[in-house]
């Protein structure tokens, strides 16, 4: 358990709460310019009950929506000076192959990205692709865009290193200590399970539990909780589709929603495929086991496994959990509390969050402590949502 280096009823100059990869990368720019900073995680460390546990993510240029392609350079970057910092590597060089309808506006835009940003791929016609990558059948005709430099975070190796990194900074990192009142003014009261703490700013990045913080607040997002099905698929000939044997990273732009997977690395001979959605879950009962009727996600995935990849076996070896934590628009929300200007939100990653997460500790420290944001914010503001019902104070 980390060390609890300060005492409590203690002025901060920021509290962050909610320690997963968003958090933790807040806390840990927060330290770097020398603020006295207390990171606090309502479970014991490491836990798996979030959206930042697990052995892998996918880090990648290729994306469709511009405001995320011209952070990536820089999140690149600042994973690459965590691995110096820590000494540890972090990210695994796979690339990434992006399979759709020529036709796709999603596919569309992201080959525009690739090329605007001057990121090294290659265009795959059905049959090129088939040839480059014999595991993969098109099945309806696809074709394909590859990212070289695409790849795979180790993302429990990069939460410890951020944490480890907070703390040499001089952070305080307390968990298993539940936020259960926060007191708006001047200076921010917290008060949580073990003590009551006070800061100039506060900054929420608490996952699927955000509402649950922000409505005695008065204020609600459309945030949508779901449980997402982490899959593993046996290779039927080991390391056909393995990092030795070349196979990338993937993204099927699939209606309605996107297919990814990773290749066989974190379990021997076992390939991790998920479905980019899942079912409404409250975070506090993520563990309750699904009916059977709450299982299309493994026969969407079945029946994709089934058509385009035939070198695996159609029914999964290994089922874990994750939560997403979602907005209408799949953006993020990065943003000033409407009526209390220092408290500052990070919520609503929506499954594609951790690789950014870099550039969205640095978003979120520069607006706690009142510097213009490095980027442009509108897309991550609060008011783009329709007015909610204020809940009662």
């Amino acid at each position: 358990m980390p060390a609890q280096s300060k005492p409590y009823s203690s002025l901060y100059d920021t509290i962050v709460v909610g320690a997963g990869i968003q958090g933790s990368f807040t806390a840990y720019h927060l330290a770097q310019r020398g603020r006295e900073t207390l990171l606090l995680e309502q479970f014991p460390l490491p836990h798996s009950r979030g959206s930042s546990h697990g052995q892998s993510r996918i880090i990648r240029h290729a994306y469709p929506q511009e405001h995320y392609a011209q952070m990536m350079a820089e999140s690149y970057r600042l994973w690459e000076q965590l691995e110096a910092e820590a000494g540890v590597s972090l990210y695994r060089q796979t690339g990434l192959l992006v399979l759709g309808a020529n036709t796709n506006p999603e596919f569309q835009r992201c080959c525009r990205t690739l090329v605007k940003h001057d990121v090294p791929g290659e265009l795959f016609t059905t049959e090129s692709l088939h040839r480059r990558f014999p595991g993969i059948r098109p099945y309806h005709g696809e074709v394909g865009v590859s990212d070289h430099t695409a790849g795979v975070l180790s993302a429990d190796r990069a939460l410890w290193a951020v944490q480890d990194g907070f703390r040499r900074c001089g952070g305080a990192l307390h968990d298993g200590e539940k936020v259960t009142d926060i007191k708006p003014g001047v200076v921010v009261t917290v008060t949580t399970s073990r003590g009551v703490y006070q800061a100039k700013s506060l900054v929420i990045t608490a996952g699927p539990w955000a509402n649950k913080l922000l409505a005695p607040l008065g204020l609600l997002l459309p945030f949508q909780t779901l449980r997402i099905k982490v899959c593993y698929w046996k290779e039927k000939v080991p390391g056909a589709y393995g990092v030795s044997a070349n196979f990338p990273c993937f993204l099927a732009l699939c209606a309605p929603h996107h297919i990814y997977g990773l290749p066989s690395n974190e379990y021997p001979g076992l390939v991790k495929i998920c479905y980019h959605s899942g079912r409404l879950a409250d975070p506090e009962e993520r563990d309750r086991p699904a009916e059977a009727s709450a299982l299309p996600d493994i026969q969407i995935l079945q029946d994709f496994i089934s058509k385009y990849l035939p070198g695996l076996v159609p029914e999964p070896a290994v089922v874990e959990h994750c939560m997403y934590t979602n907005t209408p628009d799949e953006d993020f929300v990065l943003d000033r509390h409407p009526k209390f200007r220092n408290i500052i939100i990070g919520a609503g990653f929506s499954g594609h969050g951790f690789k950014l997460a870099p550039v969205v500790g640095k978003l979120l420290c520069q607006l706690s402590v009142g510097e213009e944001p490095s980027y442009a914010m509108e897309p991550f503001r609060i008011h783009r949502f329709p007015a909610l019902p204020a809940p009662a104070l």
